[in-house]
């Protein structure tokens, strides 16, 4: 074990481990770090005639914080100064070495983004947790939630980003992209995710949120009457999407019953939505485009699936 300079030595005798200590434990134990390293290497430069790039385990464990605390470039450099349990996950000690720069930093997102390398991520934590006995089901349950973006033209481009686009949801207008996932229905976890501008209809991504083996597809009324397009992905998959009423035709007796019973099994769908959105603020878009913020969103679905399988017993032998 590296022993610990005077900059990380402690003198607190009444310390107590806080919320984000137990959090960052809790990660540590279950991200599967060599895999995603090996992943990465191909891509990450090399050691050259200019500065040495800071380590690649590094760099992810800091991706990572800036993901789990929604930091920008510049507030994740600061937040590293300022908290020493952020540091301690990283592995800086400022005793021997400066915390990277924002530069650093972003220099890294954009790596990550012009390999696809967030979906890649994503794809590869889904092995891994299928790999250690976390299997996907039978039953998949779609959504989609809205991404809002910046409506305001105060900026120096003097428009809005022009990939974003606007969506009416009940009576109130939405400007931004939206995130569709694809939840299996009896562990909660995300098996399929896919980024588009607000103005995509659900239905339109459904295709794209399948695994073809399905037995059961879940979805609210936006994915009513798709019965063709599940069969056409999912064969053998039943269509449990929730029935609507009109004004001229309001739900039978039968109809609100089955509707209730979808919902206890598709309110599940909304955990992902909560940890990413809430937990993890990503409930606004940080960065210009769609394909910016979709490496964020898939990197976000990875960890977000560690996050929610933290507590299962394969997960935590491995």
């Amino acid at each position: 074990m590296k022993q610990q300079t005077l900059a990380q030595g402690s003198f607190e005798l009444y310390r107590k481990p806080t919320k984000r200590e137990k959090f960052l434990n809790d990660m540590e134990q279950v991200i599967p770090w060599q895999a995603l390293h090996d992943l990465l290497v191909p891509y990450y430069p090399k050691a050259g005639n200019g500065r040495p790039p800071v380590g690649l385990m590094k760099m992810l464990r800091l991706h990572f914080l800036q993901h789990w605390y929604n930091l920008s470039d510049p507030g994740l450099e600061e937040a590293l100064y300022e908290s020493e349990s952020m540091r301690r996950f990283a592995g800086i000690d400022l005793g021997c070495e400066p915390v990277p720069d924002e530069t650093t930093i972003l220099r890294f997102r954009r790596m990550l983004e012009e390999h696809d390398l967030g979906r890649r991520l994503f794809a590869e934590v889904g092995r891994i947790l299928q790999e250690r006995g976390i299997k996907v089901s039978g039953g998949t349950i779609v959504d989609a939630t809205i991404i809002a973006a910046p409506s305001s033209t105060k900026n120096a481009d003097k428009k809005r980003d022009p990939e974003m686009r606007s969506t009416k949801k009940g009576n109130q207008w939405h400007f931004g992209m939206k995130l569709h996932i694809g939840v299996d229905s009896k562990t909660g976890l995300i098996h399929s995710a896919a980024a588009s501008s607000a103005n995509v209809h659900d239905s339109e991504v459904l295709p794209d949120l399948l695994h073809g083996n399905e037995t059961r597809v879940y979805g609210d009324s936006a994915y009513r009457d798709q019965a063709q397009t599940i069969r056409r992905k999912a064969p053998h998959a039943k269509d449990f999407t929730q029935a609507r009423a009109y004004r001229n035709r309001p739900l039978t007796e039968s109809e609100t019953t089955a509707n209730r019973t979808k919902s206890t099994t598709r309110a599940k769908v909304e955990h992902p939505f909560l940890v990413i959105k809430r937990l993890w603020g990503f409930a606004k878009v940080r960065y210009r485009g769609i394909a910016k913020n979709a490496t964020r969103a898939y990197v976000a679905c990875a960890l977000a699936n560690l996050f929610l399988a933290r507590r299962c017993a394969a997960l935590q032998r491995a």
